[in-house]
């Protein structure tokens, strides 16, 4: 269950009422039908949700079905209170295994910019997404890549920590979490 905005308008980087050094903490791990239910508050928010589930659609087209990722950025705060600003688009790591046999990363990768490209995705999809491979023997530095997205995300730039969600890759949850998505926009469109 993805924890409430704090009186920050941050999602808490350890889940509200547990001790400070609780493992029950951020990353926080949600369905994306949960991250969709709780997120999906404005028109504005409802296109990016929309870009994700493009972005998602496009990462199994391509045959990644296996991994995780961490959603992070203001579509995560409450951005609508902390700087009266919607959000632009949602930050996104993806941990992927390779498809079936794909043995070249940096060929799949160049081959697939869109997906793993920033600048490009954010265009194209309203998802600010970078990508780190999975499955193989843990390297010195996939442990320093690891921490990197971990610092990063886990304060905004004043220093203020926050907390973020983490979401299985899964087709399935992504049909469901589509027709969610459709359901909570034809609800706001009858207001």
């Amino acid at each position: 269950m993805i924890p409430a905005w704090n009186s920050s308008a941050v999602l808490p980087p350890v889940r509200p009422g547990q001790p400070e050094h609780s493992p029950d903490r951020s990353p926080y791990s949600a369905s994306l039908s949960e991250v969709v239910q709780r997120f999906a508050t404005s028109p504005d928010r409802i296109v990016i949700l929309r870009g994700l589930l493009a972005y998602r659609n496009e990462l199994t087209r391509v045959g990644i079905t296996d991994g995780f990722q961490w959603l992070d950025g203001s579509f995560m705060e409450h951005k609508e209170v902390l700087l009266n600003l919607p959000p632009s688009d949602v930050d996104v790591v993806t941990f992927f295994n390779l498809p079936a046999g794909i043995t070249d990363e940096q060929t799949f990768v160049a081959q697939n910019p869109d997906l793993f490209y920033p600048d490009q995705s954010k265009l194209r999809f309203h998802v600010d997404a970078y990508a780190m491979l999975i499955g193989n023997a843990l390297e010195v530095s996939d442990v320093q890549q690891i921490s990197y997205w971990y610092s990063m995300w886990s304060h905004r730039r004043n220093g203020l920590w926050k907390g973020f969600v983490r979401v299985d890759i899964s087709p399935n949850e992504d049909q469901i979490a589509g027709a969610v998505l459709d359901q909570i926009e034809r609800e706001q469109q009858s207001l």
